[in-house]
């Protein structure tokens, strides 16, 4: 079953997040605590949207995203994470997460979604490019951590 998370879920969440670090080799990226997700997800201003998929009762699976927006499009949606958990991959899970993130885009009448995938994960890639959407090669991601802002606001006064 797919549904939007409630706070009592943020806990699957986080674990379901910290999992996905694990997968992508950065275990120790994961700073976001449970109050975090709380406040970010269930204050006045909510920062984000998730959806879980759960199964008897226990969460499985997580889809993570937030507005943004286009100078060329207007109103996106930005799918920060998808995840379910390791032992139940391949069920289906993963693509009802989707389609249901999918859904909600085109129930808000957005001219466009997008997310960021490691190049090499190629059973993701794969599964993105049959489904519709454009895998770009021609852009890079470009972030700086907490530490890169700092150092930049400090050296740029």
């Amino acid at each position: 079953m797919i549904r939007f998370a409630r706070k009592d879920d943020m806990s699957s969440v986080l674990s379901l997040i910290q999992e996905l670090a694990d997968f992508e080799k950065e275990p120790d990226a994961v700073i976001i605590t449970e109050d975090d997700l709380l406040k970010d997800g269930f204050g006045v201003n909510p920062k984000f949207y998730c959806l879980v998929a759960e199964k008897a009762g226990r969460i499985i699976g997580m889809a993570l995203f937030y507005s943004r927006y286009s100078t060329w499009k207007g109103a996106t949606l930005h799918l920060e994470d998808l995840i379910v958990t390791q032992s139940l991959r391949g069920e289906g899970y993963g693509k009802d997460l989707y389609s249901a993130f999918i859904a909600f885009a085109a129930e808000k009448r957005l001219k466009r979604i997008e997310w960021v995938v490691l190049d090499w994960n190629t059973h993701a890639i794969d599964f993105y490019k049959k489904s519709g959407a454009h895998v770009l090669d021609d852009w890079n991601t470009v972030q700086m951590d907490e530490q890169a802002i700092t150092a930049y606001v400090k050296s740029s006064h």
